[in-house]
């Protein structure tokens, strides 16, 4: 029992238990608003659901301990992002983007904090129009040619995961052509060891080029899936009526997420009232990446063609060098009839049997020697005479 003001030792091993408890809890999350400011966030997967009101299953996805197949999925307020290291919830005024300390993560913060507007462009702009009105004019202009926000974020995942797989695809084929040439001029044991990692590394880039192009196709082929990723045309739709006068009121009469959103997402609530299923911005962003990652499969498939011509090139060099062992056998096995008829004749010439016919008749054995192995040596050049008419020797 502990006293009042006693101070207790405290065992280091419990103290790391506790920590690493404490991070398996807590997961390490960066947040991007809409003016390119960070801010790095330690906390629960439940503080997460509540903030971008998404469901467990869709945090589940974005666990790094699970492994799910490439998805972007358009949900009511946000846009749950899984490709590959880039696992991201995208909302119409943040991103919340996990493990912001990995290696391949942080040229993607790096890059939203570049893309997304930081607050003095924005404030530096208020102040134009105020000083110059005839500024504003190009202003809104500038306004209407922005995206809107999560497209932009969409955008910069996107080419930042593109990026990724084409620069990987680059690395394996500087190392596999070297060693598919090698291998063609020498097969060995090393060389083909070589080539069976680069091709079982090959296999997997195109698994994982395969399913990020499978899921931008999806996407494409959909257009409710599509419209489901417009989060700002849907939260000016659920936060004002059905009018023009209606968009206006609404940003007047919300200041702190007028504040909050930014220019591209004011653009998008201009053009909601023209046409709610429009979807050619998104289309026209997707079908630009969509080609970049073909190219990149294409890459891999010509790779893989390569790969097999070179396959059926070492098949052909094997079947030729089993044709020359066969030859060879050939050529072992009719020398070794002619020696074994050969030895026939003075195995008979030899026994113990006697037999009138060799008296006074003693040359006899040499002229029937020099005619068996006449006759042997004519017989094995008819059978190589043969086999040179077949095609089974060369000339």
């Amino acid at each position: 029992m502990v006293r009042d003001g006693e101070v207790v030792q405290v065992d280091p091993g419990v103290e790391v238990v506790a920590k690493k408890k404490t991070q398996t809890v807590a997961r390490s999350w960066i947040l991007m608003d809409c003016t390119g400011e960070g801010e790095v966030l330690d906390v629960d997967k439940y503080a997460i659901m509540h903030r971008v009101h998404i469901h467990a299953r869709d945090l589940r996805i974005l666990d790094p301990l699970l492994s799910y197949p490439s998805t972007i999925l358009g949900r009511e307020k946000a846009i749950v992002l899984n490709l590959e290291h880039i696992k991201a919830i995208i909302t119409a005024e943040e991103v919340l983007l996990r493990d912001p300390t990995d290696e391949n993560v942080i040229p993607v913060v790096e890059e939203l904090h570049r893309r997304l507007p930081p607050v003095n462009v924005i404030r530096q702009g208020q102040v134009n129009i105020k000083e110059y009105p005839g500024g504003q004019n190009d202003m809104e202009a500038s306004v209407e040619d922005e995206s809107p926000f999560e497209f932009r974020a969409l955008e910069v995942a996107l080419e930042a995961i593109c990026s990724f797989l084409a620069a990987r695809t680059t690395e394996l084929e500087s190392a596999a052509y070297p060693a598919l040439d090698d291998l063609t001029s020498k097969i060995s044991s090393r060389n083909l060891d070589r080539v069976r990692k680069l091709k079982s590394a090959m296999t997997r880039l195109t698994a994982r080029v395969q399913k990020v192009r499978d899921e931008l196709e999806q996407l494409l082929d959909d257009d409710d899936d599509m419209a489901d990723l417009y989060l700002s045309r849907k939260l000016a739709g659920a936060s004002s009526p059905v009018s023009g006068s209606g968009a206006a009121n609404w940003f007047s009469a919300s200041p702190t997420i007028g504040s909050k959103i930014s220019r591209a997402s004011r653009a998008s609530v201009a053009t909601l009232f023209v046409d709610e299923n429009d979807v050619e911005e998104l289309e026209m962003l997707l079908e630009a990446y969509f080609m970049q990652i073909d190219g990149t499969f294409n890459r891999l498939t010509t790779l893989r063609e390569y790969i097999d011509d070179t396959e059926d090139y070492i098949n052909i060099q094997l079947d030729n060098h089993r044709n020359q062992l066969i030859q060879l056998e050939l050529f072992l096995s009719s020398g070794t009839v002619c020696v074994s008829i050969f030895s026939l004749v003075t195995a008979i010439f030899g026994m113990n049997i006697p037999y009138t016919w060799n008296d006074n008749h003693g040359f006899m054995f040499k002229w029937v020697v020099i005619a068996t192995g006449i006759s042997c040596t004519l017989l094995f050049l008819l059978i190589v005479y043969h086999a040179h008419r077949k095609g089974l020797i060369g000339s």
